[in-house]
């Protein structure tokens, strides 16, 4: 088997454990410490992230949607992909280093997405570009850790609290969505969305099409 080979490294904002951008053959994968956070054999879900959120905004005009975790750029393609011309879409991703690497080791994954015009990249923290806006979004799509509890960075917690949330539901436009990635459920994140005025659908998906690999979760939230 082939060895593991270390492409980047960088470091997260915050107390959040280091990144190492990884490669194997065709395979990479983006680790948090000893945690992997990303591999760029199983996108499924990510992509899921992003068609689930679209068909539910889908009759809307010039929407703009704010993708919090650039990551590999699943869903961002996949957002691309299913959304019309007139779509905003703005990616905060807080590593610079990330954003370095879909424009290098990584650039046959991103395919020139970072160079469509209807894209907008902000190296910045999600939680502070979500409440740079009072209903603004028609949709924002968090993955930016491995779900409701920070595992990259302890400041990702502060995103899924009761005032992360409220932060949230007032960035959205009425009847908008927010769309959370998650490893997996979250009971108490699930309470948390309701109580913060939002409409709770829990979808279980699976880290690779075709009902296989991981079960992951997503939810959507739409704000009343």
């Amino acid at each position: 088997m082939r060895p593991w080979t270390l492409l980047g490294t960088a470091t997260v904002p915050g107390e959040g454990a280091p990144l190492r951008l990884m490669q194997r053959g065709d395979e990479f994968v983006i680790m948090a410490g000893t945690n992997p956070l990303m591999n760029s054999r199983t996108s499924g879900s990510e992509e899921d992230l992003a068609t689930l959120s679209w068909a539910r905004i889908a009759a809307r005009r010039q929407p703009h949607v704010l993708i919090g975790g650039l990551g590999m750029g699943f869903t961002l393609r996949a957002a691309l992909a299913a959304m019309p011309a007139d779509v905003r879409i703005t990616v905060a991703e807080i590593v610079p280093e990330i954003v370095e690497w879909a424009r290098g080791p990584l650039a046959h994954i991103f395919a020139g997405c970072l160079d469509d015009a209807r894209v907008a990249i902000e190296v910045a923290d999600v939680g502070r570009v979500i409440a740079a806006r009072k209903a603004g979004y028609d949709a924002i799509l968090l993955d930016v850790d491995n779900g409701p509890e920070g595992l990259s960075r302890d400041g990702n917690d502060r995103l899924y609290s009761l005032a992360g949330l409220a932060k949230s539901h007032a960035a959205l436009k009425p009847g908008g969505v927010l769309a959370v990635w998650s490893a997996h459920p979250d009971a108490k994140f699930t309470r948390r969305l309701g109580e913060s005025g939002f409409q709770v659908e829990e979808i279980g998906v699976r880290e690779r099409h075709g009902r296989k690999g991981a079960r992951h979760t997503i939810w959507m939230a739409t704000r009343r």
